[in-house]
């Protein structure tokens, strides 16, 4: 059984290849952590969360890696970049 990789360390930019559909919405397939190139094997949840104070906008992804583990990563639509992020 593959688990979140979890640590106390603050979300860090990865760099991301996704897919867009027409709608414009992405859906991420590869990405670069640690030097190390994962690909996404399948996306097991993806759900949208939004500040209250600033309403930045955040779509998440719970991903199973080409690695055997599970990932999260987010695209942060404030800044329109992807970051890795670890459970807490």
């Amino acid at each position: 059984m593959s688990k979140i990789i979890q640590s106390n360390l603050p979300d860090e930019r990865v760099e991301l290849t996704a897919y867009s559909s027409y709608r414009g919405e992405q859906s991420p397939r590869v990405f670069i952590l640690h030097g190390k190139k994962i690909e996404v094997i399948g996306i097991v949840n993806m759900w949208i969360e939004e500040g209250i104070e600033d309403k930045t906008r955040k779509r998440l992804f719970k991903v199973k890696g080409s690695d055997g583990h599970m990932h999260k990563i987010y695209y942060a639509e404030n800044t329109m970049e992807w970051f890795y992020t670890r459970e807490r």
